[in-house]
């Protein structure tokens, strides 16, 4: 059983909604854990992922916050503060969804004991296609090194080199690929079918 569950939440069709996705991902990349760590992209799961809560006793989720901070602030609350800020202001359906994620499994007798939200203020979500914006991607290495500084705290073992990979994204739309394969504005409307738009007055 792993019980320490680093979590990505978010879309990444959806710009800077994707952070805590590509967090999780970023992570991987750089770090090695025993089989008592689990990594997982969370996307837009909601209750799917009670299962993984039941068997974790501390959880670390990135995700993208609005926190009413300036466009790529982070802001990492603790415990009890984590449902009410993930619900602070919702900005899709991921959130409200995570937050009947942490009631459900409190209900039920088997959320994880120590819960950590690393957020990162968003600076744009309507961009349908779009990758992070820049000030949000270069957070994702320093969220990263909090959640290091956290696992340290923790006494949880991690070394150089790439985690399991099996519960996140499927290739074509990691990161790199995602955003290096994106249409131009020309090619692709990133806000709705063009069709469909009101002619202009």
């Amino acid at each position: 059983m792993a019980e320490t569950l680093i979590l990505g939440i978010g879309n990444v069709l959806w710009a800077d909604e994707g952070f805590g996705v590509r967090c999780v991902e970023r992570l991987s990349e750089l770090r090695s854990f025993d089989d008592t760590v689990r990594l997982l992209d969370g996307g837009t799961q909601g209750l799917y992922l009670l299962p993984f809560l039941e068997e974790a006793s501390r959880m670390i989720v990135f995700d993208a916050v609005d926190y009413g901070l300036q466009p790529g602030e982070m802001k990492i609350v603790h415990n009890d503060e984590v449902p009410s800020f993930m619900g602070a202001k919702k900005m899709s359906l991921h959130q409200t969804g995570f937050q009947d994620v942490i009631a459900t499994a409190q209900l039920m007798g088997y959320c994880p004991e120590t819960m950590v939200l690393i957020g990162c203020q968003p600076e744009e979500l309507e961009d349908y296609g779009g990758g992070l914006r820049d000030i949000v991607a270069a957070q994702i290495d320093p969220a990263i090194e909090v959640a290091l500084g956290i696992l340290d705290d923790w006494g949880v073992a991690h070394s150089e080199g790439r985690a399991d990979q099996s519960l996140l994204a499927d290739a074509s739309i990691l990161r790199s690929a995602y955003e290096d394969g994106r249409p131009s504005e020309e090619e692709a409307c990133r806000t709705g079918d063009d069709r469909f738009f009101p002619e202009s007055a």
